[in-house]
Order: structure tokens, then sequence, then C-alpha cells
């Protein structure tokens, strides 16, 4: 992974330095087309130096995974239900100019209008890394569109992202994590039942995990046995351990509640979205609402990091 964002790193410098050529040569030359090329080319470095340096952030052991998203209206029917819309579209969008991929889990209509919940899939590279920043509860204020009177109303929806895991646990035990002792097997009574030392203890470093075999007369045969036994015990002590991270973002979960305020999106009496984390504030909302979450995402990223 970090020769990939070193070779990244180069081929950004590389193009720099040859657009600066082209630069120095259009402008010496006066050559107005050499000088549009040039234009396009520093725009697309600069788009993929930004993207670059978000990667740079995310270096979680989940971050590179596809992420899961779920939407949750707040109460306040038809209202909190047509703001969890909003941001389906929002992230949907978001998604998009990404170029990654939605896959529908789950969608429960609202009553009149927009999503009581939406489940879905983001894949792509890093899309846990960046929508993981998302989780929380987005306010919105507006002037309600399905109330004749012209109040402002505040509606509330939360988002929780969590990583897909793989689910194929794939056991790979390397021998300098192993340390394999032989001794002679013993039988009732502690008598040794071998005059060689055919029993077998393997012991896992990384995990103190033990495990023993003395069935058989040759070594070969009971550290064959002992190596099956590890690798179960391996595979439980993985299973366990992704049950235990899927339980702690359950929990996690309950524990947004409708407390954890993350960001405000402000339609009335002015416009304005402002991230409660990082005191960010954008003014033009329709933008932001298009998918336009970089920033955001960027800010909180960065202060986590700093």
């Amino acid at each position: 992974m970090l020769t990939g964002k070193i070779d990244r790193f180069q081929t950004l410098i590389n193009d720099l330095e040859e657009s600066e050529i082209l630069l120095d040569l259009a402008v010496e030359e006066l050559d107005t087309e050499t000088l549009e090329e040039v234009s396009e080319k520093i725009q697309s470095i600069e788009k993929r130096s930004n993207t670059f340096s978000l990667d740079l952030m995310l270096d979680g052991d989940d971050d590179r995974n596809n992420a899961i998203v779920s939407i949750n209206a707040g109460a306040g029917g038809t209202e909190a239900q047509d703001w969890a819309e909003m941001l389906f579209r929002m992230y949907s969008r978001w998604v998009d100019r990404k170029s990654f991929k939605i896959d529908l889990i789950d969608f429960q209509p609202g009553d009149e209008a927009g999503i009581k919940s939406v489940t879905f899939t983001a894949n792509g590279d890093y899309a846990y890394g960046y929508l993981k920043t998302e989780t929380g509860v987005h306010r919105l204020v507006r002037i309600s569109p399905f109330s004749a009177s012209g109040k402002r109303h505040t509606s509330f929806a939360s988002v929780f992202v969590y990583p897909e895991l793989n689910s194929e646990i794939v056991i790979d035990v390397e021998n300098k994590d192993l340390r394999i002792d032989v001794y002679r097997a013993s039988g009732a009574g502690g008598q040794h039942v071998n005059k060689t030392s055919s029993a077998v203890r393997i012991t896992h470093l990384p995990t103190s995990i033990v495990v023993q075999c003395q069935q058989e007369k040759s070594q070969f045969r009971n550290k064959e046995m002992a190596m099956k036994v590890l690798k179960a015990r391996l595979y439980q002590h993985e299973k366990q351990k992704q049950d235990d991270k899927k339980q702690k973002m359950h929990d996690s979960k309950d524990d947004i509640a409708w407390g954890n305020q993350i960001r405000s999106y402000v339609l009335h009496p002015y416009q304005l979205v402002k991230d409660h984390r990082t005191s960010l504030e954008i003014g033009n909302v329709t933008q932001v609402l298009d998918g336009e979450l970089d920033r955001f995402i960027k800010g909180v990223l960065f202060s986590e990091k700093s």
C-alpha cells in the first residue's frame, strides 16, 4: 500500500514538472493552444493532488473498505422523512462524483413523502475512510414545503457509517510466529511411552495460543495434528474478533441517539452549512446538497490527525 502511495506521489511530481516545461515553451512561443492544454493539465493535477492528500489521512484498519451507510429520519413525520431523502440524494451524488457505485440494501418509503430509512453500500477505494466522518445527526432548518403557514421548521436525521467487513477468514500461519517444542510423550501415571521426543507443543506467539499433541508415535504426525488444532483455534480467535468488532459498531450506533449533532444545513432565513466539529461554514447549500462534501470530510480528517 505504501509503495502505491509513493508511486502516485512521484507521478504527480513528474506531471507537474512536465507541465512547467510546457508552460515555459507556450509562453516563449505565445502558443495559446498549448497554454489551454497546460491549464487543463494543471487543473487535473490539482484535483488528483487533493484526492491524494485525503488518501494520506486514511490509514485506519478498515479505511480502504467499502462503506455501509444507514440514514434514519428523526421524529417529525413527513418533514424528517423528506430530509432523510435529501440526505440520501446528497450521498448518492457524492458517490457519483467519486465514480463509486451504490448497492441498495434496504429502503423504507415515507408515509406521504421522503423515506423513513435507507441502507446502502458505497463501493469504492477508501469509501469507508471518507464516509466514516458523516456519522452523526444532521439538522435541517427551512420553511416547510408541507405547511401552508410558511413557518420555519427544524428536521433531524441520523447517519451511521460502518465498514463492510470481509466475512471470509483466511488463516495464514507464519513460521516466525511459532515456537515449537518437542518432548517425550507421557502415558498413565506420567510414565514415558516413547524413548524418542515425539510429542509436540506449538505456541503461537502473537496470540499466546498453545496446542499440543502426543497421540501419535511419529513426531511428524503429532506436529501435523497440532497445526490443524492451532489453525482451528486461530480461526475461532479471528471470528471472535470480527464478532466483537460488529458488536462494538452496533453499540456505537445506539450511542449516537439524537444528541450527537455534527452538521446544520440552514435554508432560511439565510443559507449556510456549518460543521459543528470543525466550525467550517459553506454558504452554497445547494452545492453541498448536490454532493460537494470533500471540504467537510477533509476538515474532519485533518482535525482528527492534528
